[in-house]
């Protein structure tokens, strides 16, 4: 089973006394059909238009639901807020108990409100889901301890509370009505939730990262990886108009750093100049290398590469944020989006929690 975790009941959710049966319901459920998370069925379409065409009547949009008992459907309240705002559910810091994170900023939930948490929380321990998709920043809030849905969601991660309980974070249809262009993002994020439903721990990708080599770890990395390899990821950091480091990945799980700039040995990673020419030289033979080059806004790396070092690149074949442009152009092109989007990797800024061995940009 999966729990659909939203914010608050609207007009129509109170009248019923249940969630989704609004228009952010009859969003859900399109976006779990072109998800592919929820196959539309010919009931459940014509149960679509019948909400259409008789009046808007939220009752179809609970037949739906109904008629899908692999969902389990809650909101983080289950009460209607004035006006649709969950400030009004909300009071100063110092005029509320302790222990919550702000729920909107300088706003803190009211203790009269606070028995909905553990309700949610109960709900959710009895009803044992294999995935808890968290539906806007109230659910990210009640479940995760934290807002900023935008930079959380599409990562799978564990519940605060219920340390068993996988979440995935994405958008709430309803903010799918006021913006439109969150909907393609949503409904790759229920695509991911599709995946990660088959099973109940939190996976992350493998990979080896060699983040402070020496030269002779340069020459080892190249023989045995660089040479044999198909296509070459390559990417730049720059630190104003120099490059700090770069990194080399022939493959999905093998990645090398080379080091330029590191603060903590006086500014210059390399010892002396005679080693810092010999990377730069490594560097050159790998972008010459007879593999293809993927970038990610390749047109500034290699630009950079050529002009400040005189490094051409080879055999360029692929640019990632190109690539993403031509299939969603209204969506995100950062790494850090598209890395949320089609890996399972952790986000970016939280990235160290999950690592091992820590690389702190400068």
């Amino acid at each position: 089973m999966i729990s659909l975790v939203g914010e608050a009941y609207g007009e129509n959710e109170e009248r019923l006394g249940r969630p989704f049966v609004g228009a952010a319901g009859v969003q859900l459920v399109q976006l779990l059909g072109d998800s592919g998370l929820m196959p539309l069925t010919p009931y459940d379409q014509s149960m679509l238009h019948s909400y259409w065409t008789k009046g808007k009547d939220p009752n179809y949009i609970a037949l739906i639901w109904d008629a899908h008992p692999e969902f389990h459907l809650t909101n983080v309240f289950n009460l209607h807020p004035v006006r649709n705002d969950l400030d009004t559910l909300c009071a100063p810091k110092g005029e509320v108990s302790p222990g919550l994170p702000a729920l909107r900023p300088g706003k803190y939930l009211r203790d009269e409100f606070r028995p909905h948490l553990d309700r949610l929380l109960s709900e959710l321990r009895r009803v044992n889901p294999s995935l808890c998709i968290a539906l806007g920043n109230a659910a990210c809030w009640a479940l995760l301890g934290t807002t900023g849905v935008s930079k959380i969601r599409g990562v799978a991660t564990y519940a605060k509370a219920i340390p068993t309980l996988k979440v995935i974070p994405t958008y709430h249809p309803a903010a799918i009505l006021r913006q439109w262009d969150l909907r393609v993002t949503t409904t790759m994020d229920l695509q991911k939730a599709k995946r990660q439903s088959a099973f109940p721990e939190v996976r992350r990708p493998d990979r080896t990262v060699f983040i402070e080599p020496d030269l002779a770890d340069l020459d080892w990395f190249y023989e045995k990886y660089i040479s044999t390899a198909r296509r070459i990821a390559i990417d730049i950091e720059t630190v104003g108009d120099q490059i700090s480091c770069i990194g080399f990945a022939p493959s999905t799980d093998i990645a090398l750093t080379v080091p330029f700039i590191d603060y903590r040995k006086g500014g210059n990673y390399w010892p002396n100049l005679r080693q810092e020419v010999s990377a730069w030289d490594w560097v050159r033979r790998v972008c010459m290398s007879p593999p293809g080059k993927v970038f990610q806004n390749g047109l500034f790396d290699i630009h950079r590469l050529w002009r400040g070092y005189g490094i051409r690149v080879a055999n360029c074949e692929d640019d990632t944020m190109l690539l993403s442009h031509s299939l969603h152009p209204e969506s995100l092109k950062g790494l850090a989006y598209l890395g949320s989007i089609w890996t399972d990797e952790a986000s970016w800024k939280l990235e160290f929690r999950h690592s091992k061995t820590i690389k702190k940009d400068n």
